[in-house]
Parts: structure tokens; sequence; C-alpha cells
């Protein structure tokens, strides 16, 4: 097993340092910066510089993964078994907190007055299939005992779940009704754009949240060796 191309020691320190500045630079313009008043949305539109940012997390992170699990399938080194395996569980924790601020932002502003939490939109449901599909990912992986076996079944699914993904999350939804932009009949972003000072949060975000990504991603697969490693000496 290896960890190479994971950086160490100060330079790992100087960009935690970094990815810390930059997000709560981030956090502070979006909370203080004046935004548009938009009618339905107001203040919630706040929510645009974490929700969003959050799904392109989860699809980068399949991504990531659906990589690894390739490059598993092509030459069975076991550190793109890890790679994969937790590329996918971070994916999966930014898609969740993608689903649950969409939830929340609906529930107080397209729905406020009707105690709903759940409205079937199209691009939330869609969401939740997605989650369900790369959560079964987990299930298959715990499942089968035997390392090799269990990396390479676990591929082949990975693979399966990433193609959903653009079906699920883009090509469907935008062909019904969405509060969602992109969606007919969406009353959001698509029709009134996204102002300049937006811009100057939403993008940064993006990158922060990117970042962030990889930072926890980069941990998670330290601590999967460092467990692999102990169980092969106990």
């Amino acid at each position: 097993m290896s960890t190479a191309r994971l950086p160490y020691g100060r330079t790992h320190r100087v960009i935690t340092v970094v990815i810390a500045l930059w997000m709560t630079a981030v956090i502070l313009a979006g909370f203080l910066l004046t935004i548009p008043r938009l009618n339905i949305l107001e203040e919630s539109a706040r929510n645009l510089y974490f929700h969003v940012p959050m799904w392109f997390v989860m699809m980068i992170g399949m991504i990531v993964s659906a990589y690894y699990s390739a490059r598993f399938l092509a030459n069975d080194r076991v550190i793109y078994d890890v790679r994969a395996e937790q590329a996918a569980l971070v994916a999966v924790v930014f898609g969740v907190l993608g689903l649950v601020t969409g939830m929340v932002w609906a529930r107080f502003t397209w729905y406020v007055g009707t105690g709903k939490w759940w409205n079937f939109d199209p691009k939330q449901s869609m969401a939740a299939v997605e989650l369900l599909i790369l959560g079964a990912y987990f299930v298959l992986r715990s499942s089968i005992d035997e390392p090799r076996k269990r990396g390479r079944i676990a591929a082949v699914y990975n693979l399966f779940a990433v193609v959903t993904a653009p079906f699920l999350l883009y090509v469907l939804p935008r062909q019904m009704e969405s509060l969602h932009p992109g969606g007919e009949g969406s009353p959001a972003f698509s029709q009134t754009d996204l102002a300049p000072i937006m811009r100057m949060v939403f993008y940064p975000a993006v990158i922060g949240f990117i970042a962030l990504f990889w930072w926890i991603y980069t941990q998670r697969v330290r601590v999967r060796l460092a467990e692999r490693r102990l169980d092969e000496t106990v």
C-alpha cells in the first residue's frame, strides 16, 4: 500500500491553513455581504453559496471514486480501492448535506406555512435516489469478506452508479416542472440570473468546497490505510 502524492508535513499544514482561511472568508462574505432582495427567497438566497457547491462536490467525489475504481479493475492495487471507497464516502456526506440544505431552503421559502419538509420536487427526489444508489455501494462492500473480490465487484458497481448520476440529476429533472433552475416553471435563478455581488461569493465558495472535499478525502485515505496496516499486523 502507498500514500504517494498525498502531501505531508509542512506542505499539508500550509494547505490546511489556506483552506481554513478561504472557507472562513466565504462563510463571512456569504452571511455579511448585501444581496438582492428576491421575491420569496429574500435572505435565504444566501443558501446558494452552500447548497449548490455541496452538490458539485458530490459529483466530483463520485467521479474521483469511479476513476479509482477503474484503476483498481485495471491493476488490483489496494490504494486505488481505498481511494475509491473514501471518495465515495465523502461524496455521500456532501450529498446528504446538499439534500438537507435543499429541504430546509424549500421548507422556509416556497413551502413556508405548509409544514412540508419533502415536496417531491423532481430534482430533490432524483437526488435522493442517487444517494440511495451510492449508499448501496457501501452495503455491497460490507457484504463481501474477501478483499480482492470485494474491491472488484464494488468497483464495477461504482462505475454503474456514476453513469446514472447525469441522468438522475440533470437530464430527467430538466424535463419536468421543478423549483430548481433549468426546470420548467422554476421561479429561481434561471429567471433572475445571479447578481454580480453573489457571483463574488458563489464562485469562491465552489472552489473552497472542492478544496475542503480534497482535504477531507486525503485524510480519510490516510486513516483507512492506517487501519488496514493495523489489521494486517494483528
